[in-house]
């Protein structure tokens, strides 16, 4: 069954029919089906080790997809070809890395690739208000990367992916490392992110409250 009926005045961003994941002898899942319109905040249910993560980096097209079909905006991931579908589908891990440099030299790396020409370029105006809403001063992007903490690096990464307004953004316990506070001001841009345009998230969370208070809809992974 889809997550949830999807209404006709809002669009079809990504939908995925029968996926299937084996791990040897193991099935984690079948039959999975699920459909993403704009505003859904889709909260997957599962006990650990159920392949919750695997479902989102099959999603993002970084793992083999063993059985079914997946579609972004009606069209396959063949017709968009990889590193779109990737710059559309972003995967945010639970354990980000960063390369050399500082905050900002991480942001503004990835602005070179091919794939983010015509998209508007490094904004630093964006970045910052952002920081601002998440309690965090202009200074955090003058911070060594590879001295953050992991708190800080989630932030980092949410930061990065945001900044490309992907279709569909793949949150895995995107904020485990950080304080109530925090967390709840991410919720909050997250929220407000994804009200301006045609966006949807899925999000991995340990925490039950806040699948609760975050999700419009909710999956529970099929045996």
């Amino acid at each position: 069954m889809p997550s949830h009926p999807v209404p006709l005045d809002h669009p079809l961003l990504l939908s995925a029919t029968g996926l299937e994941r084996q791990l040897g002898e193991r099935r984690l899942w079948s039959q999975l089906d699920l459909a993403l319109a704009g505003g859904d905040r889709l909260g997957l249910v599962a006990p650990s080790g159920s392949g919750k993560t695997l479902l989102l980096r099959t999603l993002a097209l970084l793992d083999p997809q063993q059985a079914g079909t997946i579609r972004l905006l009606g069209r396959s991931p063949a017709a968009w070809g990889l590193p779109r579908w990737r710059a559309m589908v972003q995967y945010l891990a639970q354990r980000p890395v960063a390369t050399g440099g500082t905050v900002e030299a991480n942001l503004r790396g990835p602005w070179r690739f091919r794939e983010r020409r015509g998209q508007g370029g490094w904004s630093p105006e964006r970045i910052t208000g952002w920081l601002a809403a998440l309690g965090r001063d202009p200074s955090f992007l003058d911070y060594d990367a590879e001295r953050l903490s992991g708190g800080e690096l989630q932030l980092l990464a949410l930061l990065r992916g945001l900044q490309f307004d992907p279709t569909v953004l793949l949150l895995d316990e995107p904020t485990a490392s950080l304080d109530g506070a925090t967390t709840a001001a991410v919720e909050a841009l997250l929220i407000a992110w994804l009200s301006a345009g045609p966006r949807a998230c899925v999000l991995i969370s340990h925490d039950g409250e806040q699948i609760g208070r975050f999700a419009t809809c909710t999956l529970e992974l099929p045996r």
